[in-house]
């Protein structure tokens, strides 16, 4: 309830009169903008996450609103009655579900007898996957749109007294827009398969020493032997029962080890096929006596790029987990055509699996002058401890090091 009540005094939505051909408007809700107006924008997109289906979904099941610490602020550009730019953003009164943990900063900021929240948070909630930026229409000049939404955001942050804005997961090349704008990148690592030459598993398996090689094997041989079948379902070969499953198996894992982070509802899953089911992949495990499912990995494709959200299972079986979020996804990638697989949020085991340590970013920019100055001062050396850090993981990788250029692979970028 402490959520809702720090964020009722922002009055959404309210327009911006310019002297120029734009509008701009503050919106509180995706569903305020049709969907084939906003996703004019947004499927051009490499991500998949910032499509209407997506966000809408996140709000009308009730998982990111203003009750739960996310109340939308939502900038628009409007060229008379089109939509020519669009940055889905959200007023904060804490900092979970980012997944870029700034606790510290919040800290910093109660140290010195400052505000931390509000805070204004553009990304899409709950998904730690890069690739937010502006939506902004392709017959329109970028830089001058750019300008124009980054203006009105200082102007509205200013106004009710927001301590800081800040963008997550970003798009790398939008991340260097944004920098001219005085934005400060903060760099942060994820575990990112690429598949570089390989054509199938047993070109991905080459690419080990020989040692992880048979842990590889031994893993799923153990999945094998424990009498279990994985198929993989994507789209409409995906039963509708299914959807309601999803939610069953993710709060199953939540409650086992992620407490205090079942950030979505029950409802999230089960309209995820409204407009959004041909984007979902499913990795279902069976026992061979059985149609029901013992366990089950989600993950969101969109073109040659897959996206592993979560996981759960009934009972514990010997290395599934590995089979049904990483073996058995990437063998069926390979055979799509997939050339980027980005698992989810966490687990250092990731690299033991062909996923190496990939900077991602976020970007900063702190209203009060003494934050904003500790910012500029220190996040240059931040960020040289995390480069250090993903050099260290890539120097350790158990891969077979005449092959594959390890010096290389923090530094790729997984956007297209």
């Amino acid at each position: 309830m402490l959520s809702y009540i720090l964020l009722t005094r922002f009055l959404l939505p309210f327009t911006v009169p310019m002297r120029s051909q734009y509008t701009l408007r503050w919106i509180n809700k995706i569903s305020e903008i049709p969907k084939l107006t906003w996703n004019n924008l947004a499927l051009p997109l490499a991500t998949p996450f910032l499509e209407w289906d997506w966000l809408e979904n996140l709000e009308s099941s009730e998982s990111a609103t203003a009750q739960t610490g996310w109340q939308g602020a939502h900038l628009t550009l409007w060229d008379q009655k089109t939509l020519v730019g669009a940055a889905p953003m959200y007023i904060k009164s804490h900092s979970y579900g980012e997944f870029v943990f700034d606790h510290q900063w919040a800290d910093l900021a109660y140290r010195m007898g400052l505000r931390y929240y509000p805070k204004l948070i553009g990304m899409t909630p709950f998904t730690p996957v890069s690739g937010y930026r502006f939506l902004i229409a392709s017959t329109e000049d970028e830089a001058t749109l750019t300008q124009l939404m980054v203006e009105e955001i200082d102007r509205f942050c200013k106004k009710n007294r927001l301590s800081g804005c800040h963008f997550l997961f970003v798009d790398p090349q939008w991340r260097e827009q944004m920098e001219q704008y005085g934005y400060r990148s903060w760099v942060h690592h994820s575990y990112i398969w690429q598949s570089r030459n390989c054509q199938n598993f047993d070109d991905y398996l080459a690419q080990f020493n020989a040692n992880q090689r048979r842990n590889i094997k031994r893993e799923r041989k153990s999945v094998e032997q424990a009498a279990l079948r994985l198929k993989v379902l994507e789209g409409d070969d995906i039963p509708e029962s299914y959807f309601a499953k999803i939610y069953e198996f993710y709060s199953n894992t939540c409650d086992k080890f992620l407490w205090g982070s079942k950030y979505l509802s029950r409802q999230f899953f089960e309209q995820l096929n409204r407009g959004f089911g041909h984007r979902v992949v499913l990795v279902v495990a069976y026992q061979e006596d059985s149609n029901e499912p013992v366990a089950l990995s989600f993950c969101i494709r969109k073109n040659n790029q897959l996206y592993g959200r979560y996981w759960g299972a009934l009972e514990e079986f010997d290395a599934l987990h590995f089979e049904a979020c990483y073996y058995k996804p990437l063998e069926w990638a390979l055979q799509e055509g997939i050339t980027i697989f980005d698992p989810g949020a966490g687990g250092s085991h990731k690299k033991r699996r062909g996923f190496p340590a990939t900077e991602n970013y976020s970007l900063h920019r702190y209203y009060e002058p003494k934050m904003n100055k500790i910012l500029h001062n220190y996040i240059d050396q931040i960020n040289q401890g995390e480069r250090a850090e993903i050099e260290a993981i890539n120097q350790d990788l158990p891969f077979n090091k005449n092959e594959i250029t390890l010096q290389a692979l923090g530094k790729e970028t997984h956007q297209e």
